[in-house]
């Protein structure tokens, strides 16, 4: 039996604090009182120098200072100054370029920490890599002196560790960075996932990939959740090694914890077959990201040309690029010009020239100026299409495009959203041999972060930088809006100190960016704080600033804080909009206080603020949440009075709150004036409606909506019959079910694995599993199985105590790449515990734990339920006392089972009873 113990990521962390309402002291104060009074005085009127307003040239030209002067003396004045980092910083400077003062090690590893601490990494890493230049110093030396120095100084953040590995890796000194990340975890200390992450990549470079999956398995078994840039590594090892099964279980894995998936880690596997000739399960790949909601990339594709070019199937790779062009990508040149001489040597060369042609985008126009101006102004006006007509005629006139030229239309892409063309442009230019600046670099950094790739942003954000080019406040706003809209707020902050650090100033945009944020996370205290750093700095907030404040505060419920800054802001000369409005009046209808909303709107009213069907929506929602459907229409009435139509989303509030109530009469009638309005329900009413009378058990109204929605010619999606289909599978209506199923086929809405599981479902539960097998292989056949529907299997079978083929599901899962979950064990384990096979249920156990699963309440309950039948009271004991370890409350089912066989000790009695499944 293996009671595995967890390992919760950053177990020795303290934790970092975003923001200091005063400094902290993070000097040691006993190695200040060991001092002997001399000393003390001198280091006292040493502090004075460097605080005070006197000129520090003078004072250390003096004699008795610049003669008395040790580096024990700097360190402890170091110490004392960092609650003034940057002063701490420019005495240290000062010292060694205008004094040639040789400062110690100590003074260097106080003064790292301390910037790190105040989250001044650009500085701190700048003075660790002249640390490491000095020489003199190994590895381990330089580990111990820093640790010395962290331990006897109680610094917050061990972020100084993490620097001195991206030093070494920077250096190309991989081994030196994994021994000090060796060193760390002896110390009890861990560096940072994305430092991790660095580290398994340096590894790669150098192709030590045994290293990198030592390293990983150790990441894993202490808890720690990768980061795409470790998996990144660790799917590169598998490909190294020619291991693709384990690299697509890597893959597998990502997309079963829920990760964030984006196309560079399916690049990675493409690559890697298509370096081994394996081009066509590279090809499957490709073909399988829409279905993963991703889509592939110019990598994908060039790399796919560059494999079928490895196995001489130019044909097919003409065809992959011209896909690749449809779709705006630019080839590269390597895949070009191996299709192009693939096709040469073939014979093929009209096809060849043809490609060619196809791929050449030369642009020339006559007059720079004029054109640069027109075609600003067709972007601005939308008029897209005729600004790209008059870039081609550049070409015709004789004109060369500059950077501004392509700086317009790359922005124009990026504001649409059609970054392939964006990066195509940017190719242009630097084929071109066009000075680029950081423009079209922020546009294409912006336009990524609006659609989520944080990669390809920091990619460009990375690229800009390796080209010479600073970044400006737009560039980090833009990454830190990406990393905000993504959750990753650490990240966020990280580049937000970064910029500071680097002299760059925050904007209005910047700091509404990260109030937002932390307003989602509901972070409401650091919300605030910032907000209050963002006034100290001068900085004017706008309305949008406030309007994230107070979504924040309405989310809490903190009603008050919310209309103190409502009027702030009126006070300030900002003028509240609907986005204003909107959550003060939905946070005090979801508090219980819908009539004062009503008051709010009614004033609102009266001082003539226009307010529209947003906010309005917001108070139907407040009465109809509370059952007081009249009080409903009667804002409607008063809507239409002040001039405000509802909206669909206005109706389908409505029309819900009326089928709650059950009031037929209405619904029909909120229908038809709908339809007086000229709005026409949508699938979601439609299908929201049809659900609402499912789920109430009128299936027969359910029909009738049904049928009215099929009369307005909205036909329904797989939602719609999915959820009528449900409710009939549970009523045992399957003949009407399957005459849904076969209508849905009909209209080629192709039915999606939930619509398959209401089937499946039925049949387990009717102990029909011979067809229910048969279903599920025909979800097999179209890749619909999940482990869900797996499940249904697994308790259809225990459920007929067929517990042999149940099990054999599990490894009939793992062949067809579909993991087993917490709930697939402990049915099984259900199953084995009412047998009295002790054994192997808790065989079961380990082989869950082993994959990584984290049991739940149930599972615990049923194998202490076990060890009890088998009258094992020790070992229920040890997993009772193993579920509390882990952070799993028993429940009452726990205690009654352990009561149940302790009394049984002392006399006989029945079997324990069974906890519920």
């Amino acid at each position: 039996m293996k009671l595995q113990r967890c390992h919760p990521h950053r177990l020795f962390f303290k934790p970092i604090p975003i923001f200091h309402t005063k400094p902290r002291h993070l000097y040691c104060t006993s190695a200040i009182r060991d001092s002997d009074d001399k000393d003390s005085q001198f280091i006292v009127t040493l502090k004075n120098i460097v605080r005070g307003k006197e000129s520090w040239i003078i004072a250390f030209n003096d004699p008795f200072i610049s003669n008395k002067l040790k580096p024990h003396h700097v360190e402890k004045v170091l110490l004392l100054t960092l609650d003034d980092s940057r002063l701490a910083l420019r005495f240290f400077n000062f010292l060694g370029l205008h004094k040639n003062f040789n400062h110690s090690t100590m003074s260097f590893c106080i003064l790292i920490h301390g910037l790190a601490n105040a989250n001044l990494f650009w500085p701190a890493s700048s003075l660790l890599q002249t640390l490491l230049l000095r020489g003199g110093l190994d590895p381990r030396e330089v580990f111990e002196a820093l640790h010395d120095c962290f331990k006897k100084c109680d610094f917050i953040s061990s972020f100084g560790f993490d620097l001195l590995i991206q030093s070494y890796l920077q250096e190309k000194r991989m081994f030196d960075s994994v021994l000090i990340y060796r060193l760390m975890r002896q110390c009890e200390l861990m560096p940072r996932v994305r430092t991790l992450g660095e580290v398994l990549n340096g590894l790669f470079k150098i192709r030590r990939v045994d290293m990198v999956l030592v390293l990983f398995g150790e990441i894993v078994i202490m808890g720690i959740r990768p980061d795409i840039y470790i998996y990144v590594a660790v799917i590169r090892s598998f490909c190294e090694l020619k291991n693709f099964a384990k690299a697509k279980e890597m893959i597998q894995r990502m997309e079963s914890s829920e990760f964030d998936l984006n196309v560079v880690v399916y690049n990675v596997l493409i690559h890697g077959l298509c370096k081994n000739k394996r081009v066509w399960e590279a090809v499957e790949i490709k073909n399988g990201l829409i279905q993963k909601g991703l889509t592939a990339s110019e990598v994908t594709y060039c790399t796919l040309v560059l494999g079928l070019c490895k196995v001489q199937e130019f044909e097919v790779g003409a065809g992959v690029m011209d896909e690749m062009i449809e779709l705006g990508f630019i080839p590269t040149e390597a895949a070009l010009s191996s299709l192009v001489e693939g096709l040469r040597r073939k014979g093929k060369v009209v096809e060849a020239f043809g490609l060619v042609t196809r791929v050449q985008k030369v642009g020339v126009m006559p007059s720079l100026f004029v054109y640069n101006a027109l075609i600003n102004s067709l972007c601005k006006d939308d008029r897209f299409d005729e600004a790209e007509l008059l870039f081609k005629e550049m070409g015709e006139k004789g004109l060369c495009a500059n950077d501004v030229t392509y700086s317009i239309l790359i922005d124009s892409f990026c504001r649409r959203g059609e970054l392939d063309s964006a990066i195509q442009f940017l190719g242009k230019m630097i084929v071109a041999g066009i000075n680029i600046t950081v423009y079209p670099y922020n546009s294409l950094i912006n336009g990524h972060c609006k659609l989520g790739n944080l990669s390809a942003a920091v990619s460009f954000f990375d690229e800009m930088i390796d080209k010479g080019l600073k970044p400006t406040v737009v560039s980090y706003t833009s990454l830190i809006s990406g990393y905000c809209n993504k959750g990753k707020l650490h990240e966020a902050f990280r580049l937000y100190h970064e910029m500071t650090g680097k002299g760059i100033a925050p904007n209005t945009y910047t700091f509404t960016t990260l109030i937002s944020a932390l307003c989602r996370a509901n972070r409401m205290s650091d919300a605030i704080r910032l907000f209050d750093e963002m006034l100290d700095q001068n900085i004017m907030p706008n309305e949008v600033t406030y309007n994230v404040l107070i979504e924040g505060h309405c989310k809490e419920g903190n009603t008050v804080k919310a209309f103190e800054l409502l009027n702030q802001m009126v006070e300030k000369g900002l003028v509240p909009d609907t986005y204003t409005y909107r959550p003060l009046i939905s946070s005090l209808c979801s508090t219980g206080r819908v009539c004062e909303a009503k008051r709010f709107v009614d004033d609102l009213h009266k001082e003539h603020f226009n307010l529209n069907e947003m906010c309005y929506s917001a108070l139907l929602h407040g009465y109809c949440k509370e059952g007081r459907l009249r009080d409903a229409l009667g804002v409607c009435r008063e809507m239409v009075k002040r001039g405000v139509d509802l909206d669909l989303v206005c109706y389908a509030v409505l029309i819900d709150g009326t089928i709650k109530e059950q009031d037929t009469s209405t619904v029909f009638g909120l229908l038809k004036n709908l339809h007086d309005q000229r709005l026409r329900p949508d699938r979601v009413i439609y299908t929201s409606m049809i659900d609402g009378y499912s789920k109430a058990g009128s299936v027969e109204k359910a029909f009738q909506i049904w049928d009215i929605m099929i009369d307005e010619g909205c036909p329904p999606n797989v939602v719609t019959y999915t959820a009528l289909i449900n409710e009939l599978c549970k009523a045992g209506l399957m003949d009407k079910a399957e005459l849904l199923w076969k209508e849905m086929l009909v209209s080629n809405s192709t039915p999606n694995h939930i619509t398959y599981c209401c089937f499946l479902d039925h049949l387990a539960r009717e102990g029909s599993m011979e067809k229910a097998v048969q279903l599920h292989n025909e979800m097999l056949k179209g890749l619909l199985a999940n482990t869900v529907s797996y499940n249904i299997l697994v308790r259809g079978f225990c459920k007929l105590g067929r517990v042999e083929e149940a099990t054999k599901l599990l490894d009939e899962m793992i062949d067809n790449a579909i993991f087993p979950d917490c709930i697939t064990y402990s049915t099984i384990m259900y199953q084995y515990c009412r047998r009295g096979n002790l054994d192997g249920a808790i065989e079961l156990w380990d082989t869950m734990l082993n994959k990584g699963l984290k049991p739940d309440k149930l599972a615990y309950n049923f194998l202490i339920y076990g060890c009890c039948i088998a009258g094992e009271l020790g070992k229920a004991f040890e997993f009772r006392d193993d579920m509390i370890r882990r952070g799993v409350k028993p429940n009452q089912a726990t205690h009654n089972v352990l009561a149940h066989e302790a009394s049984r000790k002392f006399s006989i009695s029945t079997d324990p009873v069974m906890p519920e499944n």
